[in-house]
């Protein structure tokens, strides 16, 4: 008997299991039969070798077209190059050492599959010491064998532990596998028409054609897609069934003397999600929206009109800022916004005026204790900070709104521990932002617990951004002219920005490349040696600064207010600014090794130029070749600014899998087979049929199976937060 629980070193052996659980992290029956074929190769169709990106570990079906043996340079021996094609593009192999086995027959005709990790030398493609096997010898091993079979499954795969090693171990398992309690009810499994469980395991690895892959697929997404909405369920009965204290507009009062002070618009979008805002402040459960919007569409304006709403009604507002810099870009632009309605407790200040009050964890003791007095008294209305705020010396009077602030980079538990600071048995009202648009698969998983707004529109006097990639390998005069336009932005009295993926002291340095290895990519750019090189060269003459995470929080705040004042001209920085950071004189932003960002980050970082009257500018830079995958996604950031179309770009380009991460936890999911970008139909079936089932039977008493799904595939720990209100 074989159970789902077992190890698999009996079956296995002890050499094999121990490799598995270091390579893999795989030390039971079920975690093999969960560790899914990434993609299927038929016998007789080559796989794409021009798809490759560099530093991907991959595994390509190919044929030899040439082998060549020559001297090496730089130490005794010979190497060996062999040249495979999959009919459209060459890839080079490389062996350092003769003594590989199965070398030798490596020779033109044969066929092959080929992992490795992807590399670069002299601007060609290549694989260094691949993991090899041959399909076509006819030596009566087993593993051979295997590829008989009219797919062939690739499976993620680590150095040492090759796709078909794995494929190996898991036909040895499954012929002594006995079986696995299904949990899915049978009435579900006869409406929606699906497989059984030990059949869809069973033909996810060993299918004979694509149908079964198909049919396989879609149970096994099935059970991931609504062990998620199960769990997103309860959580948004469970946060509706605890109370919360309403905060209903009160006329008259600082909310109205705001609107009455501004000097512009609202926006329709605005207006209207004002609207469901003030609504539900005033209720008596507690709001739970995610407010998502393009880069610049007001959505602080949108936060900061509830925050007065509840001051209004005598209750404080607190939001939450992912860094200290974004925390006290805040805290600044809140009191701009305010303006003496934010002087509360100083001389001549206005009936309706409150406080706001900054606290990090880095302020000194005397900053910090009267920070944290105005909070537990209730002077400070409104308050902004990092994770210092979910402490617990931090005290509120009362605590009567939450905004959370870029909610991608928190997790559940932080929001958890934030909404428990409003007192015994009640709720704040809680309102998340994003500036990155959120496609609806992911809006109803990752943020399924939440309603959601979103603000699409502009307000008026926003300046159009351009956006241009600058290929150096082809162009390098191109670099040249960035430069020259940053020079030509500060002589129009404007500022710029120079972002660089990297700090560049030894703690964040990307490790080096394996021994045996031949590439010439060289690391990402850092800060600490960009700046030195254009403040003594392109701009040398200008007043050039750095700015990143880990410098103490008061050089950080000062090369902030500097480069606010104008008196920093151009700011060479991290990710740091991403979000947040709003000066409307910045016309100009150079992003250095651009391929080394995500599409909505680089669509993030864009929005910190154009914010004045002045136009703003945006240039990619990277060294990736013209006509690369990678090159492509640059230039679809460049040629569009909606934000929201990028979010679905992104979610086509970027490997699914891990579909929580650590949006919501920070705890890797269990989710390895449903797609966000395919399956919204099995998504909102799924969430029908949870809302359903939770309605019934909220804990899943009745429902055994469901609630250890639950466990199982999102993980225990994360449950119990998603379990929270």
């Amino acid at each position: 008997m074989t159970a789902i629980d077992d190890s698999l070193e009996p079956l296995l052996g002890r050499k094999t299991a121990d490799a598995l659980a270091e390579g893999l992290g795989l030390r039971t029956v079920g975690d093999l039969l969960r560790h899914y074929p990434r993609r299927y190769d038929e016998r007789g169709r080559l796989t794409s070798i021009a798809s490759l990106e560099l530093d991907e570990h991959v595994t390509v079906l190919a044929d030899v077209a040439k082998v060549t043996k020559k001297p090496m340079r730089t130490r005794r021996g010979t190497m060996t190059e062999v040249i495979v094609t999959d009919g459209t593009r060459p890839l080079s192999l490389v062996f350092f050492s003769q003594k590989i086995p199965n070398l030798s027959k490596l020779v033109p005709g044969k066929r092959g599959l080929f992992a490795g990790k992807v590399g670069k030398f002299n601007k060609t493609m290549q694989l260094a010491h691949p993991e090899f096997e041959l399909l076509d010898d006819a030596d009566g091993d087993e593993a051979v064998a295997s590829f008989t079979r009219g797919l062939i499954p690739v499976y993620p795969a680590v150095h040492g532990l090759p796709t078909w090693s794995i494929a190996r171990c898991m036909r040895q398992v499954i012929a002594v596998w006995d079986g696995v309690v299904d949990p899915l009810p049978g009435e579900l499994i006869k409406q929606h028409n699906l497989l059984d469980l030990m059949s869809a395991l069973k033909l996810i690895h060993l299918p004979d054609n694509q149908q079964m892959v198909e049919e396989a697929r879609r149970r096994l997404k099935w059970d991931e897609a609504l062990s998620i909405q199960l769990a997103l369920a309860q959580r948004r009965k469970s946060a509706a069934a605890r109370p919360a204290i309403p905060s209903p507009r009160r006329k008259g009062g600082l909310l109205d003397e705001f609107d009455a002070r501004l000097p512009f618009q609202l926006t329709n979008g605005q207006r209207e999600i004002g609207e469901v805002i003030a609504e539900e402040l005033g209720g008596t459960h507690p709001m739970n929206r995610l407010l998502q919007g393009e880069v610049g569409s007001g959505k602080t304006l949108v936060a900061l009109r509830g925050m007065l709403q509840a001051v209004d009604a005598g209750k404080q507002a607190a939001m939450l800022a992912p860094t200290e810099v974004l925390a006290a870009q805040h805290a600044r632009s809140l009191r701009d916004m305010l303006g003496d309605l934010a002087t509360a407790g100083e001389l001549g200040a206005p009936d309706q005026a409150t406080r706001v009050v900054l606290l990090t964890g880095s302020m000194n003791t005397a900053q910090r204790r009267q920070a944290l007095l105005d909070i537990a008294s209730g002077a400070a209305g409104i308050v902004v900070g990092t994770h210092a705020l979910i402490q617990d010396k931090v005290s509120f009077a009362e605590l009567g709104f939450v905004v959370v602030d870029e909610q991608h980079r928190f997790g559940v538990e932080q929001r958890d521990a934030l909404r428990g600071k409003s007192g015994e048995g009640v709720s704040p009202h809680v309102l998340v932002m994003t500036a990155t648009p959120i496609p609806r698969t992911v809006a109803m998983t990752v943020y399924g617990d939440l309603e959601v707004s979103a603000l699409r529109e502009l307000p008026q006097g926003r300046s159009p951004i351009t956006s241009s990639v600058v290929p150096v390998a082809e162009r390098p005069e191109w670099l040249r002219r960035a430069w020259e336009r940053i020079r030509e932005e500060v002589a129009k009295g404007h500022q710029a920005y120079v972002v660089c993926p990297r700090i560049g002291d030894d703690e964040d340095a990307e490790p080096k490349e394996p021994k045996g290895a031949s590439s010439d990519q060289r690391p990402p750019l850092a800060v600490m040696d960009v700046l030195p090189k254009l403040a003594g060269g392109a701009l040398k003459g200008l007043r050039v600064e750095m700015l990143h995470g880990k410098m103490p929080p008061e050089d950080k705040d000062a090369v902030m207010r500097a480069f606010a004042a104008g008196d920093v001209q151009v700011l060479v920085a991290t990710t740091v600014i991403e979000v947040g950071v709003n000066v409307p004189n910045a016309t100009v932003m150079v992003i250095m090794d651009a391929d080394r960002f995500g599409v909505s980050q680089l669509h993030q970082l864009r929005g910190r130029v154009g914010r004045g009257s002045a136009a703003g500018l945006c240039l990619l830079v990277s060294e990736v070749p013209v006509g690369t995958p990678t090159m492509e996604r640059l230039k679809a950031v460049a040629d569009t600014l909606d934000g929201f179309e990028l979010a679905q770009m992104d979610l086509e380009l970027r490997r699914e899998g891990d579909i929580l991460g650590a949006a919501q936890s920070g705890v890797k999911s269990g989710l390895k087979m449903l797609s966000l970008l395919d399956d919204l139909d099995v998504i909102e079936e799924a969430r029908e049929e949870a809302q359903r089932v939770v309605g019934d039977d909220p804990d899943l008493a009745e429902h055994p199976g469901l609630a250890q799904m639950v466990r199982e595939v999102v993980d225990a720990s994360r449950a119990e937060y998603l379990e929270k209100s």
